[in-house]
């Protein structure tokens, strides 16, 4: 699935701006409509290190009413989390009535990092390709929007991008070993993704798999495919 992914995708800046403005205008409005109606909405953001989760994010929510979302950042479990289903955590970050929730990693870490890590058994990771379908059945069926989003770099923009935050004093923390590691995974981490892919994007709940080598098209397509999400589902 992510070889048939054309990463040559490009926005011209000058073209960006306008876009993303009339595009975040539209979300708005589907923002403030959904806070009004009192429905409920999920934006699930994964992809590779470096791929732009958190500036999509931030496109997203920048010209929202804070009322009307919430973001979540999910690292490994730890704690009262390690000790109940993987899925107990989530339930708790889900939106309140009205609101938007962002999850920035998210239940998907079984299948992914989990998996490769070896943080659980075979067996547990398998079982949560169906577990994940159900829990986000429930969630559609009670009426909430679900829109999943898997950014997808290539490896030479991975590495550009490493480089570049090495040198920038204001985003050289964003960069870790762990980053480094699992660059050394690719690999392995690619696999996992092509199998969570094609086995958790169903009907009610699919993938969109985003272009993120080129920053402009990627916060555009986010932003756009989120907007006309909530404007069908309402």
């Amino acid at each position: 699935m992510l070889e048939q992914v054309d990463l040559g995708k490009k926005l011209p800046e000058k073209k960006y701006w306008g876009e993303i403005k009339s595009w975040q205008v539209r979300l708005r409005n589907e923002s403030l409509r959904l806070f009004n109606e009192k429905r409920m909405a999920l934006a699930v953001f994964e992809g590779w290190d470096s791929a732009g989760k958190g500036g999509s994010i931030k496109r997203v929510t920048e010209t929202l009413d804070p009322r009307g979302f919430n973001v979540s950042t999910f690292g490994a479990p730890a704690g009262a989390e390690a000790k109940h289903h993987h899925l107990w955590r989530f339930w708790k970050a889900l939106a309140q009535q009205g609101q938007l929730a962002i999850f920035d990693r998210s239940h998907y870490g079984r299948v992914l990092v989990e998996r490769v890590e070896g943080f659980c058994t075979e067996q547990e990771w398998k079982r949560a390709y169906r577990e994940i379908n159900e829990f986000e059945w429930q969630l559609v069926n009670f009426g909430t929007v679900v829109v999943k989003f898997w950014l997808h770099i290539d490896q030479d923009e991975q590495l550009r991008r490493f480089k570049a935050r090495e040198l920038d004093p204001f985003r050289s923390y964003k960069l870790t070993e762990e980053d480094w590691r699992n660059r050394a995974k690719w690999d392995r981490y690619y696999e996992a993704v092509e199998e969570m892919l094609e086995k958790t994007s169903t009907t009610w709940a699919p993938w969109t798999v985003v272009e993120a080598n080129d920053k402009y098209h990627a916060r555009v397509k986010v932003v756009q495919t989120l907007t006309k999400a909530l404007e069908t589902a309402g």
